[in-house]
């Protein structure tokens, strides 16, 4: 070590040069700067206090799909430029046909159907591994005449079932407090879809992405929905009566609850018209919110107009689910999907399905929010 002011030698530990008495090592070495945290990184701008590990309850991600792709005409490999290795014969994209089933008891399948260019529905499913535990169905359809909402749909079906990975509050231990905890989940699960949408949206679009929204949260016997749009959920008993859970945000809706019937106004010339969605232009993006207690086993529903405009009562939904005489979820879905391709397939088709077995060993909720009882459906 050498005084950085006269050049003398300087003992080890010296903080004084013997020679002319200048101070040296006073100064700490500057640190390093801290780069900043990049955009991709797990944390981002999370507050310090952001979890280090996930929350008791949580559900996992579906599998992931398997590697080898089928050709559907000769069951030969499709490669990737999606031409089979086999017979050369072209396959549709996966964001043209996709399925999800996080477990053998939830599935669901997201098709472009064969009159449209391009699918804009998406869907995202969670589901725990017992039976008729929890399950996360969320669907969304994104509005045709908008740009790039079949990105949006996606990545906004996405960002909401991360909301819904862990399971609803139960509030402060009465009915008015858990419905009101369940109520902000909801709504925060489609915040972040709303979030997720806007974020992959052009801010000079003069035609902005956007898109219906309908969650269903099957908890043991309790179904949770929420609604922004003309996307449903339905609950299809085995034996008992069908009900419609959701409402539609739409102008058909609105003719219907002035006493217009119904298939006149879904026929209308602004039967798909709707009053309220997710994206940059929305003014209002709180979803309704309602929840049901099953008593019997069935099926919980979540899907796109692309299907129920040719299924559209609780009874003709009945009596598709029905018809595909199946336990298979993913059969079930697939059946769906196939019927409304056979009735015209005029717009992207999506079918979600949890089944529900009751049994000794079913989980009991906690009471119903004040207005549902005996298995009726109460919006909140």
């Amino acid at each position: 070590m050498t005084c950085p002011s006269c050049g003398a030698a300087l003992a080890p530990g010296a903080r004084f040069c013997e020679g002319c008495g200048a101070p040296v090592g006073t100064a700490d070495a500057a640190p390093a700067p801290v780069a900043p945290a990049s955009a991709d990184h797990p944390l981002g701008d999370a507050p310090i206090s952001a979890p280090t590990r996930k929350p008791a309850g949580t559900l996992p991600d579906p599998p992931a799909p398997a590697g080898r792709r089928p050709c559907t005409e000769c069951g030969g490999e499709v490669g990737p430029d999606l031409y089979c290795v086999e017979c050369g014969t072209k396959a549709p994209s996966e964001r043209d046909h996709f399925e999800e089933q996080p477990a053998p008891w939830v599935a669901g399948v997201c098709d472009k159907a064969i009159r449209k260019n391009r699918n804009e529905d998406a869907m995202a499913l969670l589901a725990g591994a017992e039976p008729g535990s929890r399950a996360v169905l969320i669907v969304m359809d994104g509005v045709s005449n908008s740009i790039d909402s079949d990105v949006a749909s996606l990545a906004g079906a996405r960002a909401a079932r991360e909301v819904l990975r862990v399971p609803l509050p139960a509030g402060m231990g009465t009915p008015e407090s858990r419905d009101a905890a369940v109520r902000k989940v909801m709504a925060a699960a489609a915040a972040a879809a709303n979030t997720a949408i806007v974020a992959v949206t052009d801010p000079d679009s003069p035609n902005p992405a956007s898109a219906t929204f309908t969650a269903a949260v099957l908890e043991g016997r309790r179904i949770t929905w929420a609604n922004v749009g003309d996307s449903r959920c339905y609950w299809v008993p085995d034996a008992g009566t069908a009900v419609q859970l959701t409402t539609d945000d739409s102008l058909a809706q609105a003719q219907i609850a002035e006493g217009i019937a119904r298939e006149v106004a879904e026929s209308g010339p602004q039967a798909h018209a709707i009053t309220k969605w997710l994206g940059r232009d929305s003014e209002d993006f709180v979803p309704s919110v309602g929840t049901l207690d099953v008593a019997e086993p069935g099926w919980l529903l979540a899907c796109s107009d692309g299907l129920w405009n040719y299924a559209s009562t609780p009874e003709e939904m009945h009596t598709q689910v029905r018809a595909a005489a199946t336990a298979d979820p993913l059969a079930l879905a697939g059946a769906l999907v196939a019927f409304a391709n056979a009735a015209g397939g005029h717009d992207n088709i999506t079918a979600a399905v949890a089944r529900v077995d009751l049994g000794q060993n079913d989980q009991t909720p906690t009471p119903a929010p004040a207005g549902t009882s005996g298995g009726e459906p109460s919006d909140g």
